[in-house]
């Protein structure tokens, strides 16, 4: 059976990179029927972040990659302290300044066959050296508790980043020491920033959580996420006929990214990571997204509009699903029709309010259609364009389609904003 687990330190919260790695260790086990496990690995004491822990739950639990079990290191130093002790009664470690450290070996080589790639990777012995196990204060290190935690919890197989191959020989001869198979590994090259060097800060590495705030749907990180390193190229039958085959495919689902996902199609080259991409993407699946979606989830974002009306609330998300990136963009875009904006208006523009009340006054039908015939005539005969009327009426230069935005503020609120803003 597939047992595969994510196994985040809780020194500081997880960014979309190392997001990234639970995303294709959960797909793997979805797609045979396997199990996900939660391992916290908080054996570095000194480094702890108190909100880290909590975080790394929230993450998984927002996206919806739930687990099937779940583990703390801290809470198993006894099982670390009997395996560490079996390896000194063997003579494959020995204590020093309160420590026990492993003997590697100094001849020979190690190696395995990785799933990335399919490709054999092999290290000279005599280039590693003996390492701690067991630190002074009685807790494993990251190589040690690793290993025996993976091996006790049955992991079949050990898909993590790149940065981790350094550290795979040092797990094999653990393995070994045992008299453990170990599992198959699977590392998954880095995520890069634009100037192709480590995903950081500075590149837009943030948290998840971070994404969430600024009003990106889980879909839409899932799908970018995915597409970090793996890429769909086959056949989806649709059953009206033949396979369709899809070169490359982009927006998935992840019931779509659990049928196929697959480690033979991981790239070997890093991805690189393009904000504008997820901000496009973000988009796309906003558009997809049913308005009662949008809805409860711009709601739980801004308090503010609790008590507006839900049929206005449609209304506007209908406006402006097409020009959102993200969900913060609906306060923005919406903002003068559920709070005065502050307009201050020269005296042409001043000019221009009055001819707006004038024929905006005479419109019996009040529809985004006569809305934009009124417009149309004022903007040929006074040789202006529609951002002129855009700022006299809602203080902006551009934001939702005016006619309709109009239509939805309704007659009476529009003709009030223009004598107040061409008085003042």
């Amino acid at each position: 059976m597939v047992r595969v687990r994510i196994a985040p330190s809780p020194t500081g919260i997880p960014h979309i990179g190392n997001t990234r790695t639970a995303l294709f260790n959960y797909l793997f086990a979805k797609h045979h029927k396997g199990a996900f496990l939660l391992r916290i690995e908080d054996t570095d004491r000194s480094r702890l972040v108190p909100e880290s822990e909590d975080a790394i739950r929230e993450i998984l639990k927002w996206l919806g990659l739930d687990w099937d079990e779940e583990y703390k290191q801290s809470q198993r130093l006894d099982i670390y302290k009997k395996h560490a002790e079996e390896l000194l009664a063997k003579g494959l470690a020995y204590k020093e300044k309160d420590a026990i450290r492993f003997k590697m070996p100094e001849v020979g080589e190690t190696s395995w066959d990785d799933l990335i790639g399919e490709k054999h990777i092999s290290f000279k012995n005599e280039s590693q050296e003996d390492f701690v196990i067991i630190k002074s204060d009685g807790f494993p290190t990251y190589n040690f508790a690793n290993v025996v935690d993976d091996h006790l919890m049955e992991i079949s197989h050990v898909i993590r980043g790149e940065e981790f191959i350094s550290s795979t020989p040092k797990h094999i001869r653990l393995y070994k020491s045992f008299g453990w198979g170990h599992p198959f590994f699977a590392h998954l090259p880095i995520v890069l920033g634009p100037d192709k060097t480590k995903l950081s800060k500075r590149h837009g590495a943030k948290s998840v959580l971070d994404y969430r705030d600024e009003g990106y749907l889980k879909e839409a990180i899932l799908n970018y996420m995915v597409l970090l390193g793996w890429r769909f190229a086959g056949a989806v039958n649709d059953g009206e006929g033949a396979p369709h085959v899809f070169p490359e495919r982009e927006i998935m689902s992840l019931d779509f990214m659990i049928n196929f996902f697959d480690l033979k199609d991981v790239n070997t080259a890093s991805p690189i990571f393009d904000i504008k991409k997820l901000e496009w993407m973000n988009g796309v699946y906003i558009r997809k997204s049913q308005i009662s979606n949008l809805r409860s989830q711009i709601l739980d974002r801004n308090k503010k509009l609790k008590n507006a009306d839900s049929l206005l609330l449609d209304k506007l998300i209908h406006l402006a699903q097409t020009r959102m990136k993200t969900l913060n963009d609906f306060t923005i875009l919406t903002s003068h029709f559920f709070e005065e904006p502050k307009i201050i208006l020269n005296q042409k523009e001043k000019m221009i309010a009055e001819q707006l009340i004038k024929y905006l006054s005479t419109i019996e039908q009040w529809s985004n259609e006569t809305i934009l015939e009124a417009m149309k005539y004022l903007m040929s005969r006074e040789n202006i364009s529609m951002s002129v009327i855009y700022k006299i009426l809602t203080g902006k230069d551009r934001g939702l389609p005016l006619p309709q935005s109009l239509e939805i503020l309704g007659k009476e609120k529009v003709l009030e904003r223009l004598r107040k803003a061409e008085r003042d």
